[in-house]
């Protein structure tokens, strides 16, 4: 375990003359608070702020940021209080504390919405102070690297979150020493036979790569010397999930991974940079399309270097990053290198600028209430890769990869992408879902009567797009539904003799509003339209006379009358309502284990869908109900997966007798080989549940050749 005076050493060195009295309150504190508390491997708790505190010391951050390290988890795991911190520490720690604070004392509905809601909390902190973010990384890091004593779904959901949600970001903070790790160890937890695989593949062609490694520095280093450039030259291996994912990607064998190793140079100035790779040029063939000058064009995080891929001395293929030592630091560490809050300062406009993107996450998910939603928009909003398109004026605009005109006009005003119609790129009309690239100029052509389509839902890929795409969506079907549900009322009033416009202004109808649960008269209406409760309802509760009993009439009764009532055969209750038409979505195919949620069909029940499926996401939430899985029943659900494996003969009855030997039914099976003898084949099974989906593919992982197994939708 870490001691306190070895941060307090590193902090001296790394900050001379800063005030460190502050780390030493802060770990008397810390320790008194969590006496007697242990973590699952047996470690006093302390040993966990201690070594969060630690990682920052070595990322060279404040004072302050290293005292709030230490006491990160008092407010969560102790008797302590916000105020209480405040009061000891000041204003600067309590609110870095409170923001990487989890929100436990609250209630929520399940698990998932607790989960969106800390992380919007941590989102809308890390906006107003970017240490919240860094000390939430070195928690969670530290925390991978103990995940051993985690019970087996613990360890998957904590990885797959990792993946999710802290990886990227660490990827956009630039820390990707972080990313790395996070990425390795949760590839590690969420895939161990893939991890296994590649390690075991990797340490197979050591000797021989290490010889090239030596091979191929020796002769940099020369060609230095002979330039008179001071310099260094490393070489790497490329991490097991980068190259998992690349053999995925890109439908790859191991054998055909060719940057398993690369090259770092590392110089002093700029000028240097292009003088070597020059010089790289002449030594080794360079690959077309495989430069990228990250000097004249940084990405968005800061991280400047030049990459090169050449032909090497044995005549495989080596790629070659060329940085100054200024780049390799900010490379290593990403905002932390760009830090500047010693002192009472504060990061500069440049570094604000740059991580502008942090305002525009919590701009766009701060009306969003659906957790499920919220969290796949924050990924979206965290994916890495970016085009730089132009307006007709010359601006430049960033929008994520894939993005359309219309991800473009909303980017400009959401009014703009309201009243689009068409866009022209590069002087040409183009289709609307048609997809930028780099130095693209986009001009919208927009039209008063034009209006957002539904179906811009399928194509668009930025959050703003999205979100206000569904605002407009949602405000037009509620306006429909009010009209419709005007016209049912006042015809369901009619035939009792009842008028209707002249009882909406009563104190009985203000009653039935709040009665139903709404907040104005036209969302009890629009609820109507929308089939969720029924005129009748609303007639027998204003018009009940006084020594009359009211019948009580849930808003599923319309629904569960409108269809033939059924047992149920499908293993899902509709808020225990289990004589209801279930049907499930084709389209994503849930099993008992998958987050899931219900829409109302009219005249055909409930529909399930996986809480993360595109066309859920795509629906009215007006029509949204809650749906569990009923723990009772247990019966087998299809499911599709794609095996990629390297072809051989019998790969395909092993596959098959491995789902087989599982307990498993085959409803489906297809194979594609591509010219490289890649095998893409596609199953549908029957499973209980996900755990047993789980079995099977580990066991399919298993089989020789096979190179990787997902579910697919």
């Amino acid at each position: 375990m870490i001691r306190i005076s070895d941060i307090i050493d590193t902090m001296a060195e790394n900050n001379p003359g800063a005030d460190l009295d502050i780390i030493d309150r802060a770990y008397i504190y810390s320790a008194r608070v969590h006496d007697g508390q242990v973590r699952l491997s047996g470690e006093p708790y302390l040993s966990h702020p201690l070594e969060v505190a630690g990682i920052l010391a070595d990322m060279r951050l404040d004072p302050v940021s290293v005292a709030a390290a230490l006491l990160h988890d008092v407010i969560e795991d102790t008797h302590a209080e916000a105020d209480e911190i405040r009061a000891i520490f000041g204003q600067e720690v309590a609110h870095i504390v409170s923001g990487v604070t989890k929100l436990t004392a609250l209630t929520f509905d399940s698990s998932r919405k607790r989960e969106a809601e800390s992380i919007r909390k941590m989102f809308l902190a890390m906006a107003d102070d970017i240490r919240v973010i860094l000390i939430k990384l070195a928690d969670r890091l530290h925390n991978m690297r103990t995940l051993q004593f985690h019970k087996e779904g613990k360890r998957h959901k904590i990885a797959q979150e990792t993946l999710d949600i802290y990886a990227p970001i660490a990827a956009r903070l630039g820390i990707y020493w972080i990313k790395s790790e996070l990425e390795n160890t949760a590839f590690l937890y969420l895939m161990p036979e893939e991890h296994q695989q590649i390690q075991q593949q990797v340490a197979k062609g050591r000797p021989e790569r290490e010889k090239t490694i030596e091979t191929v520095r020796g002769i940099i280093t020369k060609k230095l010397d002979e330039m008179k450039i001071p310099g260094e030259v490393l070489g790497r291996y490329k991490q097991n999930y980068s190259i998992y994912t690349k053999m995925l990607s890109q439908n790859l064998a191991f054998e055909d991974v060719y940057d398993i190793i690369a090259f770092r140079i590392i110089l002093q100035t700029i000028s240097q940079c292009y003088e070597v790779l020059g010089h790289i040029h002449t030594l080794w063939k360079p690959i077309d399309r495989k430069f990228k000058d990250y000097i004249g064009r940084p990405k968005p995080n800061m991280y400047q270097s030049l990459h090169t891929t050449v032909v090497g001395p044995s005549g495989d293929r080596i790629e070659i990053q060329i940085r100054s030592e200024e780049m390799d630091k900010v490379a290593k560490s990403g905002i932390a290198a760009h830090w500047s809050y010693k002192e009472g300062k504060h990061v500069d406009d440049r570094v604000s600028r740059t991580y502008a993107w942090i305002q525009d996450l919590v701009e766009n998910q701060a009306n969003i209430r659906d957790p499920q939603e919220f969290l796949e928009n924050v990924r979206i909003d965290l994916f890495p890769d970016e085009v730089h398109v132009f307006t007709p004026n010359g601006d430049v605009k960033t929008l994520p990869k894939g993005a359309t005109s219309v991800d473009f006009a909303y980017l400009i005003h959401s009014e703009v992408g309201n009243l689009c119609t068409g866009a022209k790129v590069n002087g040409r009309l183009v289709p609307l879902h048609k997809e930028l690239k780099t130095g693209d100029i986009v001009e919208v052509i927009t039209a008063k009567s034009g209006h957002p389509s539904k179906d811009w839902l399928s194509f668009v890929k930025t959050v703003k797009a999205r979100s206000r795409i569904r605002q407009w969506i949602k405000i037009e079907a509620k306006e429909r539904s009010i009209s419709l549900g005007r016209e049912m009322c006042e015809k369901a009033f009619r035939k009792e003799k009842l008028n209707f416009l002249a009882m909406v202004k009563t104190e009985e109808m203000a009653s039935a509003v709040k009665h139903f649960g709404f907040r104005t008269i036209d969302d009890l209406i629009a609820s109507v339209g929308y089939g969720k409760i029924t005129p009748l309802q609303i007639i027998r509760r204003v018009a009940a006379k006084p020594e009359e009993e009211e019948p009580h009439f849930s808003f599923l009764d319309k629904l569960i009358s409108s269809v033939r009532k059924k047992k149920p055969k499908a293993g899902v209750v509709v808020k225990g309502v289990d004589d209801i038409l279930i049907r499930f979505g084709k389209c994503c195919q849930p099993v008992p284990g998958d987050e899931i949620t219900g829409y109302i069909t009219r005249g055909a029940g409930v529909t399930v869908h996986r809480s993360s499926c595109v066309n859920a996401l795509q629906m009215t939430p007006e029509r949204q109900i809650d749906v569990e899985w009923n723990q009772e029943m247990s019966e087998k659900y299809p499911v599709k997966i794609q095996v990629t494996s390297y072809d051989r003969v019998g790969l395909l009855a092993d596959i098959v007798s491995s789902i087989s030997k599982n307990n498993a039914n085959i409803f489906s099976a297809k194979t594609d080989t591509d010219e490289n003898k890649m095998v893409a084949s596609y199953f549908t099974v029957g499973v209980v549940d996900t755990g047993h989906l789980r079995r099977i593919v580990r066991e399919i992982r298993k089989i020789r050749n096979v190179q990787g197994v997902r579910r697919i939708e």
